[in-house]
């Protein structure tokens, strides 16, 4: 079993998420008393959001590669980032380390992948929704189409991930606006839906939706445990 260096707090409501499924995960592969063998590395998010909003990617960068890079010395295989948003200076984390890092995007693209969809609605941030780093890897590396929500209900989603979700609120108007968008996206075309930010998935299940969801919290930690057990 390979030690998963996970990257976390970004918020701590999903990192949460993340260490739970992945040591779920492993006794169900394992059982008996195995757990995983994992490093978190978990920043303050208070922090990262000011320097988010602030366009202050740089400096971003600087902070992911310092913790990539102290994930490396403590003995981490393979590195996670544990929140979409932060995947923007993925390439920047990969070059600092000669550990691999598993890309949330690519771990989303294979789910989609085995279920044959080629359409998908992509939920997130105003970062990851509209900058190029997520659904443009989704696009030119996996040849999926993704669409997103107009600009209003994009502030509404990117609105209920920092004022709510990341600090353990669930509404449930909130709830009802992301499925009218969600639906809205599936009257598009959307086959399917990607949940593209860790804490969505605290506020909208797959019985909230008509087609399939795809919870990128859950994928991207089951997709770091088969890593960390393949030979």
């Amino acid at each position: 079993m390979k030690t998963i260096g996970m990257i976390g707090g970004m918020s701590w409501e999903s990192s949460l998420e993340y260490y739970r499924i992945i040591n779920e995960k492993i006794k169900g592969k394992l059982g008996k008393l195995h757990s995983a063998k994992s490093i978190l590395y978990s920043v303050d998010f208070e922090e990262i959001e000011v320097l988010q909003h602030s366009g202050r990617w740089d400096e971003l960068s600087a902070l992911m590669v310092k913790a990539a890079q102290s994930l490396e010395r403590a003995g981490a295989e393979l590195i996670i980032i544990c929140t979409n948003t932060m995947h923007r200076m993925a390439d920047q984390v990969q070059d600092s380390t000669a550990i691999p890092l598993l890309h949330i995007a690519d771990a989303a693209a294979e789910a989609i992948q085995k279920k044959n969809l080629q359409k998908v609605g992509l939920l997130g941030t105003r970062f990851t929704m509209e900058q190029d780093f997520y659904k443009g890897r989704l696009k030119e590396k996996h040849g999926l189409d993704v669409i997103i929500p107009p600009e209003e209900d994009r502030e509404t989603v990117h609105r209920v991930i920092y004022e709510e979700l990341c600090l353990g609120k669930t509404e449930e108007a909130s709830r009802k606006e992301y499925i009218r968008i969600i639906n809205n996206m599936v009257k598009e075309g959307a086959e399917g839906v990607v949940l593209g930010c860790t804490e969505i998935p605290l506020l909208i299940r797959q019985s909230d939706i008509s087609v399939p969801v795809f919870d990128t919290t859950r994928i991207h930690a089951e997709y770091a445990v088969m890593e960390s057990l393949r030979n």
